[in-house]
């Protein structure tokens, strides 16, 4: 089993969705996890644009990064999906073979109404799920 862990910022949208994707796309190969560098809360809207696919993480907790560090969680693959100067602020982690970088927008930054902000947040849903879909594919 590989024990991936995504990252990002607050751990309320990208990395959320990540997990969630890896968890149910990755099937028994794959024990997948989340956390943020600042821990928020989870994004309604992604709490939304999840749920139209089947998935529910309303209710789901958010985590920090530097908790899991001190708690000596170990993972094979780690992935940053915030840009780059937030990726870089992230700990390394004992044990780890392998770090990537999968940057993608903030759903917290969109703006407009209901719909443009549900718009741009399908959009982020639909490219996280590729690039784990991608990811998978690469390791089979």
């Amino acid at each position: 089993m590989t024990k991936v862990l995504f990252l990002c910022v607050h751990n309320s949208a990208r990395s959320q969705i990540a997990e969630a994707y890896l968890t149910e796309l990755g099937g028994s190969a794959y024990r997948a996890e989340s956390a943020g560098l600042e821990p928020g809360r989870l994004n309604p809207y992604v709490v939304r644009a999840l749920a139209e696919d089947g998935i529910d993480i309303a209710g789901k907790p958010t985590r920090g990064v530097f908790d899991i560090a001190r708690s000596g969680g170990s993972y094979d693959v780690v992935v940053t999906v915030c840009d780059g100067e937030a990726a870089g602020r992230c700990p390394t982690l004992p044990g780890v073979s392998e770090r990537l970088h999968w940057p993608f927008p903030d759903p917290s930054g969109f703006s407009g109404d209901d719909d443009d902000i549900m718009a741009g947040v399908r959009a982020v849903r639909d490219d996280i799920k590729d690039a784990v879909a991608r990811f998978i594919a690469g390791r089979a």
